[in-house]
Formats: structure tokens, C-alpha cells, sequence
């Protein structure tokens, strides 16, 4: 496996990580409006390279303004590629002033690309001996890697050296010029041979040899295993004079004339008076501290390894006011051991003394159902800490000696820890026994007077629970005090305790490796083990030190904690535990039905088509959808090439019957694949249910979210969505209860804009659709046709959502003067609602966020952005958040409610929430009573203007109930 040889001479695609950096992280702006999401990718991306290789020698290198030799050789050479965006080409100045004021040399040289210049120096470096390591994510790099000069795409952390471009391309690096000759490069414009694809280039490379011997073996082409051979040796010879252009304008020079050579790209001194200016200006909280406190922010090597992929870190540090820094110290040798009796009971003193401690649980899986408890520790508020060791083993030869774990090979980034068929797993004798050591600790978890504290504390709740202990004294948890003040940060511990605190956490990576050989934490050495247990509640206790003060700076995001969010986790932790009951042999014949299904429209786009192709290859979709049926590209990729994902084929579908089969084809696939395939795989061997797992920390409106499986995503509306809620099913003796929330959203709208029409017509629980029908067309009720209705609906959905009249005429396919006509008549007959629109905008670009009702925060960067397409999408959830994130906070009180009235009852299990409903699973002769205490908490919720109203069901399962 290819590693990252000593010091090598470091050579960065700063171009490559400029556009990657701009489209992959998300846009940041700081307060003044000024993006800086690229300048922050980038700074990160180097800060990770840097730390992992701690080169001397290194150079970032950009393209340079201006045409280069490429654009004289070939004119259309990149010309499809759209003009830069101003958000980024705004930040290029600045980026490049702070990397120099790192000290880290820059080069941009005119005339040609920065490929160019790095394969200048790469080539020079390597004739010397000297390795080199190029930083990229463009394959035409890979035709300079030789036995000096490998790549590494920090993206997803792979190396490139010679074998791994054979494994990768199928070719050594002296053919990727002629691959790419071949088949041309979209990205860049290379035209390459029409109808010459990745498969076709790679079967004569392979078949042949270089592209200058095919060219002089053309009568062999015929005789190649290759769709198409017998024709393409003509279709190569009328393209020679294309491939041999290609061939130039994807060859990068080695021989540009520079003034400085390999050894002259030394890391100098960083400038940190003009860091501090730099970082301040744009709001780069972390680096300016580094930089006050007389560190470099982003050259000094750590003393642990740092990931490669520059998104782990969050931009919330740089995007709201709430990122603070308290930097601090933290001091291990207060952390202990637990392993005898005499010092639990020592703890357990000292734990009831307390008036808050921090708790974690460390288990041998992320499956909170399926995990088996490794060890438990606590932190206290002066900084001590405890791991108590329950479960873990040491690995031992046939004759029982004890193997020592190679602790280099764990530290070693690209290797993998090797297994032995002569070993076995026992448990270490330095423990307490397990069900001893609970006992004692339950009376303290289930001690309502000892307050507790966790981080994600919902996961730790289910794996008591499945000891039989109940923990009482829930008072904060970090991940939702992170969530509360910024909901569209990250919320996981490392990044929140580099964030807030200055500190960088001991990684589970680091202990027990990655990938299929990744240990269980059972298997973690102890001492290793118990440091990282440890500290986990000791950052524990110190974020939330650090996170509550800010929290109480806002009451209305104190309540909103105290109130919906953390009440909300025993809640969740009871769903996920009560499961669902699953009918597996159903959904394995419908996807024994879903597979035939798919196997005719595969069958017929084939026919469609003229050949055979793969459905799930853009590439190859590309080729049939815009080369062979010449059919228009609505969209790119921020690679420039044609887009094909979901929203275009189903544009495209208006105009032909392909992209029509492949929406199909992808919908019934993603069905199969996700739910009929894998819900009866998800059935748990001891309860026979499937447990979902809820996240309240993920999205930015406050909506939960859920995994493995995902419920959120089954259709309503067709009949294989249908199918599947089918399958949902209850026990014998029980019934399903599916309680739905009526056109919430639209009644919020209502109450936040005190619209008189609006609310009147809920007031009256007229058909709001038909209602607005009835405004718009100015016609009675009673009069209004289906295809009226039809349109209203789209109208009062669609302006909840920030849609204009170009989306409008769109969705109803009629023409947009018509579509804004519609829209001003629904403004004149309701025009208290285009006033809250305006309003709600203006205040989140004076604010910089809009709020719930109940005062839930979504900070909204891009409201003031140069950028037009990101400012409108922001207007656009600025009007929207508030009803969703309202809608959100009303669902989880009603959970909370309802919870609370039917704690301890046997005869009814909550079971699921999905968007604006509620699934419950009852005993029979109750449903109707459970219905009514439902419906009744439900609507009580929250008390808006208008009146809330559930949809409640009952049925033998789910799609029966709704």
C-alpha cells in the first residue's frame, strides 16, 4: 500500500482546491457580507496537508489571469466553462495574501496553467531523487506520477503512486496523456474522438499500446473485444487531427521557464501582525486566537495526526456570534482507572457530592439496540474523571500468553491492523464485574436529584435501558446546546471541542484504526481505552461550561432547550426502543415484483436507446442523453458536464419517453434498495422490530431526521410507497394509529401573518384550496372546478416555499404571465401575507436569521451575499424556515405531551415520527379512546389564530391508518 514518503517537496493545486473548496463547503459569509467559504476550504485543506506531512518544502500554485498557450492552440479550449462567480473570484486576492503571509511560497505564472508549473517542478525535483507529493483532485495528473512523484486527494485521502494509477485507470501513468486524448476531457473542452468513451480508450491502450500505435496498427482495432470495433478504426482515422490536438492540449509541460527551482520553496516565517489583521477582517475566530496566542495557525506541525478531509471542521466558528473561545487545559493526570471495588465506591462519594457530572457510555457499536456496554465514565466540574472498564478483552495465543497490540502499526495512517487465526479474545481481569458494578451505579443514574450531562446523551439513555436502568437527573446535553444556538453548524464532539475550546480530541481512529479492521473499543488496549473515555466526559462538562453561559444570553433559546429539545430526548430514546413491527415476507415479494419491473424498463431503454448502457452511469447517460439523442442540458455539473440527476430527467421527461423511464427506474430502485431489500435485513434478532434511530441535531429548521432506516423518505402518494406503509404492521391484538397535522404550514402562515382571508377561511374550516381557488378566479365555491383547485393548491404551497412565478408556471405548465397573474391576485385577495414575506426578508438580512414562533434561531449567511442565485435561495428559506421549524417545535410538544399522559400504559407504544405525524401502535378495544386523548394533545400543542387540526386513522397498519 502506498505511503507518504519522509519530507517530501509538497506541491498544492491551489486552482483545484480554490473551486473545490467553493462548491463543496458550504457558503460562508462573514459580518459584513463579504464571502469567505473558499478562503476558509482552502486555509483548512493546507492546515490538514501540512499537519499530516510536515514538509519543509512546499509551494501552493494558481492559475494566473489571462489566455494561456492552450487557448492559441485550440480556441474553444475551457470555453464552455461558465464565467467565475463573483463570491469566489472575490475571495481569490485575499486567499492569496494570507497564504503568503503564512510563508508558504505562492506561484502563478501567465501563460500557462498552474498543471504547468507543478509538473515543471515535480519533474525537475524528481530527476534530483527527491520525492514529491502532489495535492489534487485532477486526474490529468496522474501522468507524472513515477517512482519519485505520487498524488494524494485529500477529499477522500487517497494516495496515488505507480501501481495505484494501474489499479485506478486500468494504465500506467505514460498512457493517461493518450486516454485522455482518446476520449477528450468535457471539463476542460479536450475534444477528443466522438463516440470514443472511458471503456473504448482503455480497450486500446490495453489492446494495442500507446496512442501512437494504434494510429499505426488501425487494421487491429477491428479484431479488439470493444462495442463497436469493427467501424471504429475508420471513425479514428477521420479524427486523427482531433486526437493529436487532444494529445497536446492534455499534455502538461514540464519544461516552463521559472526563477525558482525545487529548493527554493522553503516555509518561511509566518507575518502574524498581518495574519491577525487578515483573520480578523474575515472573522476566522480559531486561526486569529492561534495567532494572538503566538502560534502558527496553520504550519506548526501537531503532536497527532490530522484527518486529511478539510470539511470535518465546522464553519460555524466564522459564521455567528455564538463561536466563542474559551481555551482550555486539559489536564489528564486527574483522569483514573476504575478497577477495583474500593475505588467505585470512591466515585460513587464523589458523584453523589456533586451537583452536576458528566456521563458517557463506550460500547462495541453505533447500534444502540445491538450494542453491548464496553465501560462507562463520569466527569466532574473541577476537571476530574473516571473510566470504569467493563468488558474488555485482550487477545491471547493458543496458549494463553498475551499478545502486545503493535501500537506503530495503529498509528501508521495507511496501515491496517493484521488478524490472527491462532488468537483468541478473554476478558481482562483488571475489571470490575459488570453486574455488580451496575447495580451499584444504578442508584446514582436513577437519582433525579444528581443532575447529568452528556453530549448525543439519547444514545447513552437506550443502552442503560437495555440494562434495566432509567436514568432520571437528564439536565443538559452539549450536542443540543450547540444546536440551539446555531442549528446549521456541526454538533459532534470533536469538532464542537476544537471549536469552542481550543482542543483537539484524541480521535477513535487514532486507537483503533479504520476501514474492515477497524478494532471494537472491547478490544482497545485499557490503558488507551480508559484516556479516551475519560476525556470524553471531561470535554463533555467542559463545553457545556462554555456553551450554557452563551445560551442564557438569549432567554428564548434557553427556553427552547429547557422546554422542546431536551425534554424531547427520553422521548425519542422510548421510539426508537419501542420499534416497529415488520412484514417481511410482504416485502420480499414486492421486491421480487420491483426486480421484474426493473428488468423491463432496463429492457426498454435499451430499445429506446439503440444499445445497451449503464442506467446508473451519469457518464453513460451523459452520452446517450446529450451526444446520441442530442436532447438539451438544462444543467451542469460543477465539473461542467451535463447534469442528470433527479430535477432534470424528470424536465426532460416532457420531452421524451427516456428520461421518463430512467425517473422510473431510479425511483423503483431506490425503493428496493432502501426499503423492500433492507427493512426485513434491519429486523432485530431479539425483538423481532425494526429500530430506527432519530437525530434532532442534523437539520437547520428543526425537523428530526432519521436512519437506518430512513422513514422519512417512503412515498404517500404512489402505489409502491403504499405498498411498502403496508408492510408496517401491528401486533396481534393491536392496531396502528397514524395521526397527521392538516396543512400545518399553511395555518402558521396564517397566524404569522394575521392575514384576515386566510385565517377566516381556516377559522371556518372551509377547503383552503378551494378557498384561495374561490379568491383567485373570483368565482363561488361552489363553482370551483378541479383544475381550479388544483392550481390553488400549487399557489398556496408553492409561496410557503419562496416559489416564483417562473417555478409556478412551471409546475402547472401554462405560461409565466399567466403564472404571475395568478400570483398578484392571491397578493390582492390576501395581502397580508405578501407583507410578512417582505418583513421576514428585511429582518433576516438586518438580523441575519429568522425565528420560530417559539424562538428557534436559522442563521441565514448567504441573506446578504453578492451572489444573486445564493442570496434568492436564502430569501427564499428566510420566508419558509419559520412556518417549518414552527411546524417542527409544535410536533415535538405534542410528543412530549403525550408521552408524559402515556407513560406506563402497556396498552400503547409510540413507534414513529415522520414530518407532521405521529404512529402509534394500540391494543384494539382502545383505539378509539387512544384516537381521541391523541387527536386532543396533538391539536392542543400550540395556540395559534387559526385552529389546529390532526387527521387521525386506524387500521392494520400503517397505509390502512393514514
Amino acid at each position: 500500500m502506498a505511503k507518504i514518503a519522509p519530507n517530501p517537496l509538497v506541491l498544492v493545486d491551489g486552482s483545484s482546491y480554490l473551486y473545490r473548496a467553493f462548491h463543496a463547503f458550504p457558503p460562508l459569509n462573514n459580518s459584513q457580507g463579504e464571502p469567505t467559504g473558499a478562503m476558509f476550504g482552502v486555509l483548512n485543506m493546507l492546515k490538514s496537508l501540512i499537519s499530516q506531512v510536515q514538509p519543509s518544502h512546499i509551494a501552493v500554485v494558481f492559475d494566473a489571469k489571462g489566455k494561456t498557450f492552450r487557448d492559441e492552440l485550440f480556441e474553444q479550449y475551457k470555453s464552455h466553462r461558465p464565467p467565475m462567480p463573483d463570491d469566489l473570484r472575490r475571495q481569490i486576492e485575499p486567499l492569496h495574501h494570507i497564504i503568503r503571509s503564512l510563508g508558504i511560497p505562492l506561484l502563478s505564472i501567465e501563460g500557462v496553467e498552474a498543471d504547468d508549473v507543478i509538473g515543471t517542478l515535480a519533474v525537475q525535483a524528481s530527476s534530483q531523487g527527491k520525492k514529491v507529493l502532489i495535492s489534487t483532485g485532477d486526474k490529468d495528473m496522474a501522468q507524472l506520477v513515477d517512482d519519485n512523484i505520487m498524488l494524494i486527494n485529500t477529499m477522500n485521502n487517497t494516495l496515488l503512486d505507480r501501481q495505484g494509477v494501474i489499479e485506478k485507470y486500468g494504465i500506467p501513468p505514460e498512457l493517461i496523456i493518450d486516454y485522455l486524448a482518446l476520449m477528450g476531457d468535457s471539463s476542460d473542452n479536450i475534444p477528443g474522438i466522438a463516440g470514443v468513451g472511458e471503456k473504448t480508450a482503455l480497450g486500446l491502450l490495453q489492446g494495442i499500446g500507446s496512442m501512437a500505435e494504434v494510429y499505426a496498427n488501425l487494421d487491429k482495432v477491428a479484431d479488439l473485444p470493444i462495442r463497436g470495433a469493427k467501424k471504429l478504426g475508420e471513425k479514428l482515422l477521420a479524427a486523427k487531427a482531433d486526437a493529436e490536438l487532444s494529445y497536446v492540449l492534455a499534455t502538461i509541460k514540464t519544461d516552463v521557464k521559472l526563477e525558482v527551482a525545487p529548493e527554493d520553496l522553503v516555509i518561511g516565517s509566518a507575518d502574524n501582525d498581518e495574519l491577525a489583521t487578515l483573520f480578523g477582517r474575515y472573522e476566522f475566530k480559531r486561526w486569529l486566537n492561534e495567532v494572538l496566542t503566538s502560534d502558527s495557525p496553520l504550519t506548526q506541525a501537531t503532536s497527532q495526526p490530522v484527518k486529511v478531509n478539510p470539511y470535518q471542521a465546522s464553519p460555524a466558528a466564522s459564521t455567528t456570534e455564538h463561536a466563542v473561545k474559551n481555551m482550555v487545559k486539559i489536564d489528564r493526570t486527574l483522569y483514573e482507572t476504575v478497577t477495583t471495588p474500593a475505588q467505585l465506591q470512591d466515585w460513587i462519594a464523589k458523584i453523589q457530592r456533586a451537583k452536576l457530572v458528566a456521563l458517557d457510555t463506550e460500547t462495541d457499536s453505533l447500534n444502540a439496540m445491538m450494542a453491548d456496554l464496553v465501560g462507562i465514565s463520569f466527569g466532574l466540574e473541577n476537571g476530574e474523571a473516571c473510566y470504569i472498564p467493563l468488558a474488555h478483552v485482550h487477545q491471547t495465543t493458543q496458549d494463553g500468553e498475551a499478545r502486545k497490540a503493535d501500537e506503530s502499526a495503529q498509528a501508521d495512517l495507511f496501515a491496517e491492523p493484521e488478524a490472527s487465526a491462532q488468537t483468541h479474545w478473554r476478558l481482562l481481569p483488571q475489571q470490575l464485574n459488570k453486574t455488580d458494578c451496575l447495580a451499584q451505579l444504578k442508584a446514582v443514574l436513577e437519582d433525579a436529584d444528581i443532575r447529568k450531562i452528556g453530549q448525543n446523551l439519547k444514545y447513552d439513555l437506550t443502552i442503560f435501558a437495555n440494562h434495566g436502568i432509567q436514568v432520571q437527573g437528564v439536565a443538559f446535553d452539549t450536542m443540543l446546546e450547540s444546536y440551539v444556538l446555531n442549528s446549521t453548524g456541526r454538533h459532534n464532539m470533536d469538532e464542537l471541542a476544537e471549536r469552542y475550546l481550543g482542543h483537539q480530541t484524541i480521535s477513535f481512529e487514532s486507537l483503533a484504526g479504520k476501514g474492515k479492521n477497524q478494532l471494537t473499543f472491547d478490544k482497545i488496549p485499557l490503558a488507551q481505552a480508559a484516556e479516551y473515555a475519560a476525556e470524553d466526559a471531561d470535554v463533555t462538562m467542559k463545553l457545556h461550561q462554555t456553551l450554557w453561559p452563551e445560551l442564557e444570553k438569549t432567554p428564548s433559546l434557553k427556553v427552547l432547550f429547557n422546554d422542546i429539545e431536551l425534554p424531547l430526548v427520553p422521548v425519542l430514546s422510548r421510539i426508537e426502543r419501542n420499534g416497529v413491527l415488520i412484514d417481511a415476507q410482504a416485502l420480499k415479494i414486492q421486491s421480487r415484483e420491483f426486480a421484474v419491473r426493473l428488468t423491463e424498463l432496463e429492457a426498454k431503454a435499451y430499445e429506446i436507446a439503440g444499445e445497451s448502457f449503464n442506467l446508473a452511469s451519469p457518464k453513460q447517460l451523459q452520452e446517450i442523453l446529450f451526444n446520441k439523442l442530442n436532447l438539451p442540458v438544462l444543467q451542469k455539473t460543477p465539473k461542467g458536464e451535463p447534469s442528470t440527476k433527479e430535477e432534470v430527467l424528470e424536465e426532460l421527461a416532457f420531452e421524451h419517453e427516456l428520461p421518463k423511464l430512467l425517473v422510473e427506474h431510479r425511483g423503483l430502485a431506490k425503493l428496493k434498495s432502501t426499503y423492500t431489500d433492507k427493512l426485513p435485513q434491519m429486523i432485530n434478532p431479539y425483538t423481532g422490530r425494526v429500530h430506527t434511530s432519530y437525530h434532532q441535531a442534523v437539520t437547520a429548521t428543526g425537523r428530526l431526521s432519521s436512519t437506518d432506516p430512513n422513514l422519512q423518505n417512503i412515498p404517500i402518494r404512489n402505489e409502491e410507497g403504499r405498498r411498502i406503509r403496508q408492510a408496517f404492521i401491528a401486533r396481534d391484538g393491536y392496531k396502528i394509529i397514524a395521526a397527521d397535522y392538516s396543512q400545518i404550514e399553511l395555518r402558521i402562515m396564517a397566524h404569522l401573518s394575521g392575514d384576515k382571508g386566510l385565517t377566516d377561511a381556516f377559522i371556518e374550516r372551509r377547503d383552503i384550496h378551494r378557498s384561495t381557488a374561490s379568491e383567485i378566479f373570483g368565482i363561488p365555491l361552489e363553482e370551483v372546478t378541479g383544475e381550479q383547485r388544483r392550481s390553488a393548491k400549487a399557489i398556496n404551497f408553492g409561496l410557503i416555499y419562496g416559489m416564483s412565478s417562473f417555478g409556478l408556471s412551471r409546475q402547472l405548465g401554462i405560461s409565466r404571465l399567466e403564472a404571475k397573474k395568478y400570483m398578484d391576485l392571491y397578493f390582492q385577495r390576501y395581502p397580508n401575507v405578501q407583507t410578512f414575506m417582505h418583513d421576514i426578508q428585511e429582518k433576516a438580512k438586518a438580523q441575519g436569521f429568522v425565528e420560530t414562533l417559539f424562538g428557534r434561531r436559522l442563521y441565514l449567511p448567504d441573506i446578504k451575499s453578492a451572489n444573486a442565485a445564493r442570496r434568492k435561495g436564502a430569501e427564499r428559506v428566510a420566508i419558509n424556515a419559520p412556518m417549518q421549524g414552527t411546524a417542527a417545535d409544535i410536533i415535538k410538544r405534542a410528543m412530549i405531551d403525550i408521552d408524559h399522559a402515556i407513560a406506563g400504559d402497556e396498552d400503547i407504544l409510540m413507534i414513529m415520527q415522520v414530518h407532521d405525524e405521529l404512529v402509534f401502535e394500540v391494543r384494539s378495544e382502545k383505539a378509539e379512546f387512544f384516537s381521541r386523548l391523541i387527536k386532543q394533545k396533538m391539536e392542543s400543542a400550540a395556540l395559534l389564530a387559526v385552529p389546529l387540526i390532526v387527521d387521525v386513522g386506524v387500521g392494520a397498519n400503517w397505509d390502512e391508518a393514514h
